[in-house]
């Protein structure tokens, strides 16, 4: 069988985009614009279906770090693909330490992750270490996982107690409380009342619910008069 690292590092350089490149490292800026080689999602998930199932995935997966932007995401489409929970929250927690970068924690979102207590506990685990990475994947966890039908008031006041200096961070939490605005307003409201989150993210969560068409007229108009000055 062909190294499998080799073959997957020669699919990407057979579909690199130059002007989807500078694109993305825009998009990236805190990453070596080196890494980058400029190969769409569309063909990255792709490849990452080819090879997902193959009885030698195993050495990609823990051939860490990855030298390239692009087999990072691959490495998160693979994960995202595995359907047992256990098998899952190996491999995301081998993976967490090497990620660098918001596009590559967004794209992890493992079939295998449901909407029960069991993966809370691994969540709060995460947000713990102290990690950007690990945090920002928490909060979407959160974010994508238990809002709605499935939210609890405790998993709210567990995000707003988060407090750090890291821009990743805090933009994810502010699109956490923002999409809860949407789904789950009369539960949070008095969160962004209370006025204890950080002035960035409470005045960031306002302003991404008023561009949500999912938050009504009336609840936006209420929520610019909660704008920390």
């Amino acid at each position: 069988m062909d190294n499998i690292i080799l073959k997957i590092r020669e699919e990407l350089k057979q579909n690199i985009d130059l002007k989807y490149k500078s694109f993305q490292s825009k998009l990236i800026p805190n990453i070596n614009e080196s890494t980058i080689l400029g190969v769409k999602t569309p063909i990255l998930k792709a490849i990452a279906k080819k090879y997902a199932s193959r009885e030698d995935i195993t050495l990609f997966l823990n051939d860490l770090p990855h030298q390239y932007f692009e087999e990072n995401q691959i490495h998160s489409f693979i994960i995202s693909l595995n359907k047992d929970f256990n098998e899952t929250i190996k491999l995301v927690e081998s993976f967490l330490p090497y990620i660098n970068n918001w596009a590559t924690c967004d794209q992890l979102n493992p079939k295998a992750f449901k909407s029960d207590e069991s993966l809370i506990l691994y969540l709060n685990k995460w947000i713990d270490l102290g990690y950007t990475y690990h945090i920002r994947f928490s909060i979407l966890m959160y974010m994508s996982k238990y809002l709605g039908q499935n939210f609890k008031k405790e998993y709210a006041l567990r995000i707003a107690k988060i407090t750090s200096n890291e821009y990743y961070i805090n933009m994810m939490i502010s699109w956490y409380f923002a999409t809860a605005l949407a789904k789950n307003y009369d539960e949070v409201i008095d969160i962004l009342e209370s006025k204890e989150l950080s002035k960035f993210i409470q005045n960031k969560t306002i302003q991404k619910a008023c561009e949500s068409l999912r938050v009504t007229s009336s609840h936006k108009q209420y929520l610019k008069t909660l704008k920390i000055m």
